[in-house]
């Protein structure tokens, strides 16, 4: 295995653009002096990455509370995205990184294990930025179900 960029607490977060599913530009930059979930995923609309957005839009009134915006990021295009929005009723902003530059520089695309096998792929990945854009916490391989509820479990006080 190739050595892989990981981000750890304390790093300033990756500056990003990139286009939502209707196709606007967002920046993490429009959520500096406010914390973010910035969460990276495989594909919109299969059954684990389905069953992790739908537990963000279920927990969202509780991270709002909390102080938190999220923001899902995946190599889809703008239109599988706003299918997948629709489609599931998601009510945080889903963007596109077809290039996989904003994955690889988040240390969420890279070698992983699939199957017993190694693959270049989508390394399921969340992230909390603080309001300065450092990285609170970073989680690496990362389980879609439950993930939100362990989360929400570790939320900084």
């Amino acid at each position: 295995m190739t050595e892989q960029k990981r981000l750890s607490p304390g790093d300033q977060a990756p500056a990003f653009t990139l286009p939502d599913s209707e196709g606007k530009p967002v920046s993490l930059s429009d959520y500096l002096g406010r914390s973010v979930v910035v969460y990276f995923y495989p594909a919109a609309s299969t059954p684990g990455c389905t069953k992790q957005a739908c537990d963000f839009r279920d927990s969202l009134g509780e991270l709002a509370g909390a102080g938190y915006d999220v923001v899902g990021i995946s190599p889809d295009k703008p239109a599988k995205l706003v299918k997948f929005a629709e489609a599931e009723g998601l009510n945080f902003p889903l963007l596109s990184d077809v290039d996989r530059k904003v994955l690889t520089e988040w240390g969420a695309f890279g070698e992983k294990q699939n199957y017993g096998r190694t693959v270049m792929g989508v390394i399921r990945s969340t992230f909390l930025v603080d309001p300065q854009g450092r990285i609170a916490k970073a989680m690496y391989n990362v389980r879609a179900t439950g993930h939100v509820a362990k989360l929400l479990r570790e939320l900084p006080a």
